[in-house]
């Protein structure tokens, strides 16, 4: 890559999807960019990223996949760089890749391949890369930036900050990017874990746990947002991708609702097997719709006992509410630790929807994870990394 100097056009804070994506953009247009990281690798994310093969976009994703305080905001960038427009990228660089659950994208082999387009297209485009260096200091000046590192102080024309959010910090995510946009006089809205497991209270961890491994599809909704999507049992509470999902939607305090039996007719069902065979049990009819292991623990968590003739209307009303809608409080969420995003981060109000700039500071941009625009799971959030990288790339 490009050789040492302590001036370029545009210095990229963070070696992720986003700033990769970045980078190659501004090189491609004859423009001598560094990405600056202080990790040891580019791309941490990426490889651990869909269990090592990584969900590098989603073929349905739209603005409504999206949560901002700014709902709006994201929808320039992700029409004008698409789901297609980077599948035709992997698709030159030959990578082989398969659709899991609908409009999911995988590779096929392993995550490495997405990182290695990224390192290619920078490479081809003259963007060096620079890993394990500390920033000490950002300053403004009149002509740009000024990057102060461990190793020198470096200048630039355009500033990027792509460096993520707080999630996952074994992978060395930090706050950096938000203590930049504060010093720079930004907005940075309440940050929160997204895409993260639920904990439980005490006594429902105590009575789940030994279901660890556990998973079966529900109906999950809190405040209005619904996922059908499987649940995973795990030894702290719950996870799996309805869990994550609804994750990002829930607020400390509130409940979670789970349809255990979705699209099943539950109250006609136990009406009609009362009536053609009363001695049958819930265990029974539970046992055909769920895993046997959580059958059996649900069926003792009610209490249910005795056959279905000794059950009224009533009764079975109430047990067709109970299984149509388990509601759970979870304790709280298993926090940045394993969150998949950050929820908040850099108000998008004080940035151009078209270029990822600063409205008032057209040289600085921020863009990926620490902005405000936190996609579902399922490959949206990298398409955001791509398409904001874009926008910044074509401008920076």
């Amino acid at each position: 890559m490009a050789g040492s100097s302590s001036a370029y056009d545009v210095i990229i804070i963070g070696a992720g999807a986003a700033g990769l994506m970045c980078a190659a953009t501004a090189g491609y247009r004859g423009r001598r960019v560094l990405v600056l990281d202080h990790a040891n690798k580019p791309g941490k994310k990426i490889l651990m990223s869909g269990g090592g093969r990584c969900n590098f976009t989603n073929l349905n994703s739209t603005p409504a996949n999206f949560l901002s305080d700014n709902p709006h905001y994201c929808i320039s960038a992700l029409k004008r760089y698409t789901p297609q427009d980077f599948l035709e990228l992997v698709d030159r660089h030959g990578v082989e890749y398969e659709e899991k659950a609908a409009g999911q994208l995988f590779c096929r082999n392993s995550a490495k391949d997405v990182l290695n387009v990224l390192l290619t297209e920078c490479e081809w485009a003259g963007a060096e890369i620079r890993l394990k260096t500390q920033i000490q200091k950002v300053r403004e000046v009149n002509d740009g930036y000024q990057v102060v590192t461990g190793s020198g102080v470096l200048s630039c024309e355009s500033l990027v900050v792509a460096c993520g959010g707080l999630s996952i910090p074994t992978m060395g995510a930090t706050g950096f990017g938000y203590e930049l946009a504060r010093k720079f006089g930004l907005n940075v809205l309440p940050t929160r874990a997204g895409l993260v497991p639920f904990t439980l209270q005490p006594e429902l961890k105590q009575q789940l746990a030994p279901l660890s491994g556990v998973s079966c599809p529900v109906d999950v909704h809190c405040h209005n947002q619904h996922f059908r999507e499987p649940m995973l049992m795990t030894h702290r509470g719950l996870s799996g991708p309805a869990m994550l999902q609804v994750s990002s939607y829930w607020r400390p305090g509130d409940e979670v609702h789970i349809n255990l039996l979705p699209g099943q007719p539950i109250q006609e069902d136990l009406l009609a097997l009362r009536k053609q065979k009363p001695q049958s049990t819930l265990a029974q009819y539970l046992n055909q719709h769920l895993p046997k292991r959580f059958a059996q623990a649900f069926n003792e968590l009610q209490g249910w006992q005795g056959p279905l003739q000794g059950c009224s209307n009533q009764d079975i009303e109430q047990i067709a509410d109970t299984l149509g809608n388990w509601t759970v409080k979870p304790a709280g969420t298993e926090g940045y630790r394993t969150a998949e995003v950050t929820l908040g981060g850099v108000d998008t109000r004080q940035l151009s929807s078209k270029t990822m700039a600063v409205l008032d500071r057209p040289n600085l941009f921020f863009i990926g994870e620490v902005v405000d625009v936190t996609g579902h799971l399922g490959g949206h959030n990298f398409q955001w990394a791509w398409a904001s990288g874009v926008a910044a790339g074509n401008e920076a």
